[in-house]
């Protein structure tokens, strides 16, 4: 142990610096005792310790009780390993066989800069103390020993504790959330490297470099010149003849540069009006060909309308195709009763008219037997789609998107009873086939023993038995639709076809029904409230759907389809704008009507265009809601830049704001009346006065002469 204090003591003595994880290291320890007395009252000690490349030093001062200082002797130089002359080692000596004297030191932990007091024995070496704080502050002492394994033997080395002489920066790490461990991240606890020294002293090319640059100067030393005289000959072969130019004045030159500027502006202006022609010519195109687009666009429109018009009326399939052939009749009959009352007298006229009448009597005949088929189609169809319902697989969307599809046995119960209908439904069918069919249906409905099924079973026996006897097809029709109509009404009956359950209507409970029902004075029926068309303007319950229907068709035949169109439209397009609008659901087609031929005229308020098909209802002030008394009447093509306005006072002329507040008042005097619709007149009694300085009519004052 003493070779190790040794070489210790040595590596202190030479300025070498011990590093290692966590250690102690005592720097120097000065002593001053007391030649006299071992008496100490007051000790001073500084503490510098350092865990993780931190540094501990001790320094340590005794001071006389008797106020008397004992000076070391400087003249001293011969000192031991640990840094002691020998006076004071036998000062110290002295002082250990001195029984418990003890002196209390000031610690000072740097660089946290901690003090404590502590008291310690005066015999203690540095070796004492270091191996003291050693223990306190679990460090490592100066020197650890390890043993390393080789292949066969085992060696022991003794490896010195490397001192750090400076804190490193804390660049990451991790702290233990229980013990409050610190690891650092191991690039940190290394020294950074520093590169050998050449003995070149190097700088930066970028700050060191100098930017030269060279210009000419005009000297202002006067000169002289070397002329050939008597004695001195200076030759001429080198001599330059000059001769003086044209002299250019001021005005010359700036004349010059103005006409240069000019040329270059010219070509340069030249060059912009070419720009701007070219673009012009670009925008013209480009709008031609949009024009061009557009008129091809609204032309194809129309002749698609008038397509789905004529197949409307060559092929009435609903209510709707069936009002528009009366309203086309209608027209027709009026232009033809105008043209025999214009050029007709009176014996002619009337048997014009007795003719005109048998041809419109024909024409709803004619309606009359499309109204039949298409009622016949209809069913058929609704038919085909309520078993389709019934035999469809449930289905639902797994969690991947894929639509996944199940049968139960319900399902396939409802799908074979659909096919079975279908299949005794087809016709061309021969006799063999037909008993196939109707012996698979016998099968079907025999596994029911009830009233239905033995109807069927007997209509069933009764087509066999002709089949064979050659009957004619076209006497079966009447047999073989019972069959049909019997065999729907078996798959209808939940007994039968489980399936069929979830789609029947349940019937309501009478005692609700009451609350809800009207008498029709058409049809002297009690219908339930569905079934009667009720405008804003309707004060009481008049005739239900189909006898209006009927009033329609007899008397008034009137097409609202372009009105419901509108609507449509309208109801589209504040949806949009608003989801919480509620005015234009409780208008109906009469009342659109009412407003779009009786306020605005059939026509745009800008252009005066009156073709419904492109006449729209928008706001008038798109910041408020839609309403009658807020709406303007235009075609497609106007509405588009109308929704694109700010303010309609600077977009539109003061006489056509007269002109439309006007119409907003006939409205709202018209639908002020309906007391859902007068809910809705405080938005415009608690909206601003935009427009209050413009009058709704204005005197008009003539000066006579």
């Amino acid at each position: 142990m003493s070779e190790m204090e040794g070489e210790h003591d040595s590596a202190s003595e030479s300025g070498d610096v011990v590093e290692a994880g966590e250690s102690l290291h005592v720097e120097s320890l000065k002593v001053d005792v007391p030649t006299q007395t071992a008496n100490l009252t007051q000790t001073e000690a500084e503490l510098e310790e350092c865990t993780d490349s931190q540094e501990l030093k001790v320094e340590i001062r005794s001071l006389s009780t008797a106020g008397q200082e004992t000076q070391p002797d400087s003249a001293l130089t011969g000192l031991s390993q640990d840094g002691f002359s020998q006076h004071e080692r036998e000062i110290i000596k002295t002082s250990v066989n001195v029984g418990n004297a003890t002196a209390t030191v000031k610690i000072l932990l740097m660089p946290e800069g901690h003090m404590m007091t502590m008291a310690f024995t005066i015999g203690l070496t540095t070796q004492d103390l270091k191996i003291h704080f050693a223990s306190e502050l679990r460090v490592p002492s100066d020197i650890i020993q390890i043993t390393l394994n080789d292949v066969n033997t085992f060696q022991d080395v003794v490896v010195e504790i490397e001192r750090a002489t400076l804190k490193k920066p804390f660049l990451g790490g991790y702290r233990h959330k229980v013990t409050k461990t610190e690891y650092h991240h191991a690039a940190v606890q290394t020294i950074p490297r520093r590169r050998p020294d050449r003995g070149v002293e190097m700088f930066s090319r970028d700050t060191q470099t100098v930017e030269l640059k060279s210009q000419a100067q005009q000297c202002t030393v006067n000169t002289s010149t070397q002329m050939t005289k008597i004695g001195c000959y200076v030759s001429n072969m080198k001599d330059k003849l000059i001769t003086p130019g044209t002299y250019v004045t001021a005005d010359e030159f700036h004349s010059k540069r103005l006409k240069a500027v000019i040329t270059i502006q010219t070509y340069f202006r030249r060059w912009q009006a070419m720009q701007l022609t070219a673009q012009l010519r670009l925008d013209k195109e480009l709008h031609l060909a949009w024009a061009e687009r557009e008129e091809k666009r609204k032309t194809e429109e129309k002749e698609e309308q008038i397509r789905a018009e004529y197949h409307r009326r060559m092929n009435p399939e609903k209510k709707e195709d069936f009002a528009l052939l009366y309203s086309a009749l209608e027209k027709w009959r009026q232009e033809e009763v105008a043209r025999i009352n214009a050029s007709l007298s009176e014996a002619e006229r009337k048997a014009a008219l007795c003719v005109l009448l048998e041809q419109e009597t024909q024409f709803i005949s004619s309606i009359g037997c499309h109204r039949i088929a298409a009622r016949e189609r209809n069913q058929e169809k609704a038919v085909q789609a309520f078993l389709d319902k019934c035999a469809a697989p449930k289905t639902w969307r797994a969690f991947d998107g894929i639509m996944t599809q199940m049968d139960t046995p319900q399902s396939i119960r409802a799908k074979e009873l659909r096919d079975l209908y279908s299949s005794i439904n087809l016709q061309y069918f021969s006799q063999e086939e037909r008993l196939d069919v109707l012996l698979t249906l016998k099968h079907t409905v025999k596994e029911h023993d009830c009233k239905l099924t033995q109807q069927i079973v007997e209509l069933i026996d009764r087509e066999a038995d002709l089949l064979r006897r050659g009957v004619k097809e076209s006497n079966l029709e009447g047999l073989r639709k019972r069959i049909s109509t019997l065999f729907l009404q078996y798959i209808k009956t939940p007994t039968f076809n489980p399936q069929v359950a979830k789609l029947l209507h349940v019937p309501q409970d009478p005692t609700q029904l009451r609350k809800n029902i009207y008498f029709c004075r058409g049809c002297s029926n009690y219908l339930p409230s569905t079934e009667f068309t009720l405008t804003t303007s309707t004060q009481v319950v008049g005739l239900c759907r189909r006898c209006s229907e009927l009033d329609n068709e007899a008397c008034r035949r009137e097409d609202f389809s372009h009105y419901r169109t509108i609507l449509k439209c309208l109801r589209k397009t504040e949806a949009e704008y608003s989801p919480d609008a509620k005015i234009t659901y409780l208008l109906q087609e009469q009342d659109l009507r009412y407003l779009v031929d009786v306020v605005w005229g059939a026509q745009s308020a800008l252009s005066a265009w009156n073709d419904l098909h492109d006449l729209v209802l928008v706001r008038w002030d798109r910041q408020w809601e839609w309403s009658p008394w807020n709406c303007i009447l235009l075609t497609k093509d106007e509405a588009a830049p109308h929704h694109k306005v700010e303010n309609v006072e600077k977009a539109y002329s003061v006489p056509f704001i007269r002109n439309i507040k006007h119409k907003h008042t006939l409205a709202r005097k018209y639908f002020s009346q309906i007391p859902m619709m007068a809910e809705h007149l405080h938005d415009v009694d608690s909206k601003p006065a935009a427009h209050s300085d413009l009058l709704v009519t204005k005197p008009i004052t003539m000066e006579t002469k």
